[in-house]
């Protein structure tokens, strides 16, 4: 018997016959004799594990892969055009450029995985009959679909969904910045705090969908439906509470920035509550000492090097903000939208205001998913009931951090135990 399946007629695979494809293909990627590129074409693998393989531009055409385990592996470039990936589990893997075409994943698990460019629009397999000549495969319960599939967290940047069906489908707190998804269908899909900036949802229907504060900031939504909608908080191109047109706020910056540094002898301390600083594009490097801008929205702001020790920030919008080298000491950051953030190397320890006396940093409630930490000090930091889900805190510095309730799955470099759990 073939190796390889042929369209409509598939091989099972055992788990040794799979695994030594693999370590054929892992020799032609390392260039060491005896290697061979992993072709799974119209193979049965449901249920194989691949946990954490290099399976880069390997071919699965047509393949069942309904639950099989993909978890942390490197997918980059590989095909899965037309496979069934029914309740596969990519959780984690990084599939950059894959090719999804037609792939069926209900009810697989996507969390956290890197979709960067990836191709997930429809597709169809021809395939040659004696018969009829060329004509197409339909696959029983597969359609071309992601419909319960599970995208939380999942990086979706500029991949190409026009045309999917994912109804129900949970793309939570998925980046999907510059996404095709033109004539989609996401039906009661769950968006919330989803990154749609720049994304093209043309003709989609989200009808019923959960788009809390999701980011729709240059979003196209020509003829897209979203009756019935929940809509609470998204961020879109229009302004959220006054804006620079409205204010001078440029102006307001720098007359800050000059009280700061002159100890009081020149500008004024300025009020943004509540503002929308967008517009301003970048404050980089600012001494903006003891700022209060309590609920303002800072989203997608420059702010490198800016010096903000002991600012009132409760409640303000600073997502996908370059935030690095940034001084925070003693910062207000309670409830504070920081997903998708760069912190590194950022201070977030404490502010000395006194000989015996230090201001922590106060993060309590603070959602910063996705978001950079590494290098960072964080030292005293306050991060109660914070959730730093899939965040990076690799070398920072976390001595006497208190994380009590803190949601942290997914988080790298996070070495603080839990805390224990209450006694009965």
């Amino acid at each position: 018997m073939s190796a390889i399946g042929t369209a409509g007629a598939y091989r099972r695979l055992t788990q040794e016959e799979a695994d030594l494809i693999c370590t054929k293909h892992d020799r032609l990627w390392t260039a060491r004799p005896g290697g061979a590129r992993a072709v799974f074409s119209w193979m049965d693998l449901s249920g194989l594990n691949f946990r954490g393989k290099n399976l880069c531009d390997a071919d699965f055409t047509g393949a069942l892969l309904v639950g099989a385990k993909f978890s942390g592996a490197r997918l980059d470039h590989a095909v899965f055009f037309g496979a069934d990936l029914q309740e596969a589990d990519l959780s984690e893997a990084s599939m950059r450029r894959s090719d999804l075409r037609g792939a069926c994943m209900r009810g697989a698990d996507l969390s956290g995985a890197d979709l960067f460019e990836a191709d997930l629009r429809e597709g169809s397999i021809a395939a040659v009959d004696r018969a009829k000549g060329l004509r197409l495969l339909e696959h029983v319960n597969r359609v071309a679909e992601a419909q319960g599939a599970n995208l939380a967290g999942a990086n979706l940047e500029r991949s190409k969904l026009s045309g999917v069906i994912a109804i129900r489908a949970d793309f939570t707190d998925a980046i999907m910045k510059d996404c095709k998804l033109v004539r989609a269908n996401l039906k009661q899909a769950s968006m919330s705090g989803a990154n749609l900036a720049g994304a093209d949802l043309s003709g989609a229907d989200l009808q019923g969908a959960d788009m809390r504060d999701c980011v729709l900031v240059g979003a196209t939504i020509y003829a897209c439906n979203t009756t019935d909608a929940r809509m609470d908080g998204a961020l879109t191109d229009l302004p959220s509470g006054k804006d620079v047109t409205e204010l001078p706020y440029a102006d307001m910056v720098a007359a800050h920035a000059q009280w700061c540094e002159t100890a009081g002898q020149a500008g004024e301390p300025s009020v943004f509550d509540g503002a929308d600083l967008r517009a301003l594009k970048s404050i980089k490097g600012y001494n903006l000492t003891a700022l209060s801008a309590k609920g303002a929205v800072f989203y997608g702001l420059d702010m490198e090097g800016v010096q903000l020790q002991g600012a009132h920030l409760e409640g303000a919008d600073m997502r996908s903000c370059n935030l690095r080298r940034a001084d925070l000491r003693g910062a207000r950051l309670s409830g504070v939208k920081l997903s998708g953030s760069d912190l590194r190397e950022a201070l977030l320890g404490p502010l000395l205001i006194g000989p015996d006396r230090v201001l922590p940093c106060d993060m309590t409630r603070m959602v910063a998913k996705g978001t950079d930490f590494s290098g960072a000090d964080l030292r005293q930091a306050v991060m109660i009931l914070s959730d730093v889900s899939r965040s990076n805190f690799t070398g920072a510095m976390m001595r006497q951090v208190d994380m009590t309730g803190a949601h942290r799955p997914g988080a790298k470099g996070l070495d603080i135990p839990p805390p224990p759990p209450p006694a009965e």
